[in-house]
Parts: C-alpha cells; sequence; structure tokens
C-alpha cells in the first residue's frame, strides 16, 4: 500500500509540474545571431526511452547550411532499442550527407548509448569513459507470489499459448523461455550487425567483445570499438579540423532550462514505470 501511494503521488507531482513548465520546452538556438561557421552540439544524457528530441535536432542542424559539423555529446547508459535505433539512422543521415558528425562520450555511453554513437563518422572517449556493453536484455516482473500472498486470482483467456507470455502473474514456461530468448537473440542480431558494419570488423572478432561487458576508452580504442581518446575540447578541436573551419568555432546548441529536483525524480520515476508497464527489449548497461 505505501509504494502505491508513492506511485500515485508521484503522478499527480508530474501532472503538476508538466502544466507549470509547459512554456519552459520550448528551445531557441543559441550562437546563431552570431556570424561565422558553427558547429551544433547536440546532446543525449541520460537513458533512452525516446527518440524524438534528438532525432528533431540532428534533422533540423543537418540540414542548416551554416553548421558545418555536428558535436553528438553521449552521456547514457543505454535503454530502448527502438528509439536507440532511431537515433543511430538520424545520426548516420546527417553523416552521409557529408556533414561531419563527430560522437563524444562522457562519463558512460554504453550499450545503446554506444549503439547511436556508431552513426557519426568518428567516435571520441575519454580515457576513462565507460563505453561496451554490447548486448541485449530483457527484464521480466514476476509478482505471482506477491499476489498469491494478498489473495489476488487472475483468470486468463487468450488467443495463443504465448500471448501472456513475461505476464507478472505466472511463472514462464520451457516454451516461454526458448521463444523470448529467440526474440533476444534477434535483437541481438542486430546491435553485432552494425558494430560489424560501422566499426569495419569481422563478425567473429565483435562476437568475442559482445556479451555485455563494459570497457573503458582506452580499452574500447584498443580493441577497435572506438577512434579516438579526448575530451569534449578535444572533440571540438576535431569537428573544426574535420569542417575545414579557419579560427575560433562558434558553438551552437539548443538552450536548456536547469535541471532541477523534479528532473531527477522524474527520471526515476519514468525508469520504474518503463520497468512495470511491460516487459522490453533494450539496449541497456545492467
Amino acid at each position: 500500500m505505501i509504494g502505491s501511494s508513492i506511485v500515485i503521488v508521484m503522478f499527480i507531482l508530474i501532472l503538476l509540474m508538466a502544466n507549470k513548465q509547459s512554456g519552459d520546452d520550448q528551445f531557441d538556438g543559441v550562437g546563431f545571431s552570431i556570424s561565422g561557421d558553427k558547429i551544433a552540439v547536440i546532446e543525449l544524457a541520460g537513458p533512452i526511452y525516446s527518440s524524438g528530441n534528438i532525432v528533431r535536432q540532428f534533422k533540423k542542424y543537418g540540414g542548416h547550411k551554416g553548421v558545418k559539423a555536428i558535436l553528438f555529446r553521449i552521456d547514457s547508459p543505454g535503454g530502448g532499442i527502438s528509439p536507440s535505433q532511431e537515433i543511430y539512422e538520424a545520426v548516420k543521415r546527417v553523416r552521409e550527407s557529408g556533414k561531419p558528425v563527430i560522437a563524444s562520450m562522457g562519463a558512460v555511453a554504453a550499450s545503446g548509448g554506444y549503439y547511436v554513437a556508431l552513426g557519426a563518422d568518428t567516435i571520441m572517449a575519454n580515457p576513462g569513459s565507460t563505453t561496451g556493453s554490447i548486448g541485449v536484455i530483457l527484464e521480466i516482473t514476476n509478482l505471482k507470489d506477491l499476489f498469491g500472498k494478498i489473495g489476488v486470482k487472475f483468470d486468463v483467456v487468450k488467443s495463443g499459448k504465448f500471448k501472456d507470455t513475461g505476464s507478472p502473474h505466472r511463472d514462464l514456461t520451457e516454451a516461454d523461455r526458448r521463444y523470448l530468448q529467440g526474440y533476444v537473440d534477434d535483437a541481438y542480431e542486430q546491435f553485432l550487425e552494425v558494430v560489424v558494419t560501422e566499426r569495419n570488423m569481422r563478425k567473429w572478432k565483435v562476437k568475442q567483445l559482445a556479451d555485455g561487458r563494459v570497457f573503458t576508452g582506452r580499452q574500447a580504442k584498443e580493441l577497435g570499438l572506438i577512434d579516438e581518446l579526448g575530451d569534449f575540447e578535444d572533440a571540438v578541436k576535431l569537428a573544426v579540423q574535420m569542417a575545414g573551419i579557419e579560427g575560433e568555432p562558434v558553438l551552437v546548441r539548443e538552450s536548456q532550462r536547469r535541471r532541477s529536483m523534479f528532473d531527477l525524480l522524474f527520471e526515476e520515476f519514468s525508469r520504474v514505470m518503463y520497468g512495470m508497464t511491460g516487459s522490453r527489449l533494450q539496449y541497456r548497461i545492467f
């Protein structure tokens, strides 16, 4: 009961704050009033629950003639498979248009955070960045014993034997596990194919690394998973060089409101609800 009350209170807070802050989510370009060639900075921070905002920025800056390169700053442990794939495709489209894209890894750019970086021309990480974690995870919440203790019983009518696979009120059967393993394996193969293609590596070599392990930036460079070691300023210098910009670059980015305690609360609530509202394949660390 206490846990349910907390969820309800958090949900109400989110609704109230969403109304209050709806006007703060209108972003304006920062730096476009300054003349000169520009480098756009697009930031991906936190778990990947959706792709819309990042994809929109790549489309916006990718088509802007004054933007000569894009610096994609990533600090993410990964997340949903579909949004990770959509962001990767948006990055790749800009790269293939001829505009340089440099992926700059922050503290963590692993699993889906690594996947989205693969669309860039060059991937740069700090020596101590956490990356890799090539793999797929599917977590299923099993509440059968809890429901039994509180006297809750479910009667299910279904159209096929796998229709309620992953339901929280029953155990998985062996048939369920075989079915779900195939589901996971196909998503894993998709990840492998992108790494093989983008890193120009043999599949057998990628498979040796793609068992969910994380690597430091320095290890990742030695293994061929990234291109360069360096911090954000190094990534800016590389973008300037690749774009052929002379003199000091003008960095542009969308203005965003300062992160508050509510933002942190909302992220944690989103994480919990994301896990509670169904079983999802994820490119996510741990």
